[in-house]
């Protein structure tokens, strides 16, 4: 399986996402003092979804209509879809009142709705006749969320060894076996070498997949958990998530911070390259102590999320799969970059939730993945915004109905009007 380990760098957290090669970089992205414990954990066996009984707290759906139009979220449904229909898929089932039958038929009625449905007023209504919403409880209860990003990074390296590409990202080792019944991909008999152990002796000579000219760019790749490759010859590698060596996450943007080495007011990870650049033997202090290390395999059509279904940019997100329902659909809400320049507007769209990252551990927290490469990163780098996070499930009357029978927009004539 297929799974990308934490975007972020911190766990309060931002990541960002500058062309390590070189390109221009922006100013650093300004970090907002943290007023809200976004990584609160939940009472043991408690769920992150609350159902909004009063129709007053529904979010106008509508405001989604524009941004469910361009075909991806289609594919993010199929994706969603063809994960469900996996055997495999009904141990995360059901999540609270919600049964897998019902997840399922929640997603098909949707692709139905968004065949239909032919204005934002239309939309809205059909939503809210036939589906239930529910909202995260956030972190605070009232249903605040931190919204970060992730992406697929794309880095210069060769297949062999030169004077360049001298640092490995390694293959999965045949004695390390992953535990098929462990959603994380952990291995059997608990945690293997830690990320020192590993990348200090020569333990996986022989298993490296590929080889990066920068030190951080492999510890980049690694936290992302997939990444893209060019080639000399200027081919795509592909490499995507095998495996993990078992150990827990740990930020070192936050270890940075707690030794007085950068603030949080200045920090991004093109801050971190400058710092590690300046300071390359800060590299052997600070990079052993994120002890977790994930292993790579080459993969196409990619890049993919823990469901080891593809990801796509806007219409993916990665959640605490503890608390959070697999595959279903979500309802962003938030203030959102849409350019590299940090300005931010209003973002309300519907995406899939088919991601984990080894930050995103809480009701308060989810990511957002922007897509691949470098402008994809420079978006991640600038998504730290609050807002409320919403799930839409089909109501029980409507599950046994064929398609299109319960429809109040089949008979409707309203045309859609073009978006502002």
């Amino acid at each position: 399986m297929n799974r990308r380990m934490a975007v972020c760098f911190l766990s309060i957290t931002i990541c960002s996402a500058i062309n390590l090669a070189g390109c221009a970089k922006p100013a650093p992205v300004p970090i907002p003092e943290l007023k809200k414990d976004y990584d609160r954990p939940l009472p043991p066996g408690a769920l992150a979804l609350r159902k909004i009984t009063d129709p007053a707290m529904l979010p106008n759906f509508g405001q989604a209509y524009y941004n469910a139009q361009n075909g991806d979220l289609q594919r993010s449904i199929k994706n969603s879809l063809h994960y469900l229909a996996k055997p495999s898929s009904k141990k995360y089932f059901p999540y609270g009142e919600v049964s897998h039958d019902q997840a399922v038929a929640s997603l098909n009625a949707f692709l139905e709705l968004l065949a239909t449905a032919r204005s934002p007023e239309e939309f809205d209504q059909a939503i809210k006749e036939r589906f239930d919403t529910y909202i995260s409880v956030g972190c605070d209860d009232q249903g605040t969320v931190l919204y970060t990003g992730y992406y697929c990074p794309i880095f210069d390296g060769s297949l062999t060894r030169t004077e360049r590409f001298r640092y490995p990202i390694y293959k999965k080792p045949p004695e390390l076996k992953i535990d098929p019944n462990d959603p994380d991909g952990k291995p059997i008999g608990g945690p293997w070498k830690t990320r020192q152990e590993i990348e200090g002796s020569q333990a996986l000579a022989g298993h490296e997949l590929v080889w990066l000219g920068d030190r951080f760019e492999t510890y980049v790749v690694n936290v992302q958990g997939s990444g893209r490759i060019r080639m000399p010859g200027g081919r795509l590698l592909e490499i995507g998530y095998a495996g993990n060596n078992g150990h827990e996450y740990t930020s070192v943007a936050r270890e940075l911070i707690a030794d007085g080495k950068m603030s949080k007011e200045g920090l991004s990870l093109d801050a971190m390259i400058a710092y590690f650049r300046a300071n390359p033997a800060d590299l052997d202090i600070y990079l052993p102590r994120n002890p977790r290390y994930i292993f790579f395999q080459e993969v196409k059509g990619g890049p993919f999320g823990c469901l080891s279904e593809p990801v796509l940019p806007m219409h993916s997100i990665a959640t605490d799969k503890e608390i959070f329902p697999r595959a279903c659909l979500a309802l962003i809400d938030t203030d959102l970059a849409v350019k590299t320049d940090g300005g931010k507007r209003r973002y309300v769209g519907f995406a899939c939730d088919q991601d984990r990252g080894a930050a995103i551990r809480a009701a308060g927290r989810c990511d957002i993945f922007r897509g691949t490469g470098d402008e994809a990163g420079r978006l991640a780098g600038h998504t730290y915004s609050e807002g409320k996070l919403y799930y839409v499930f089909l109501k029980p009357e409507y599950l046994n109905q064929p398609p299109g029978a319960a429809s109040p927009i089949a008979t409707g004539d309203s045309p859609a009007t073009e978006p502002h």
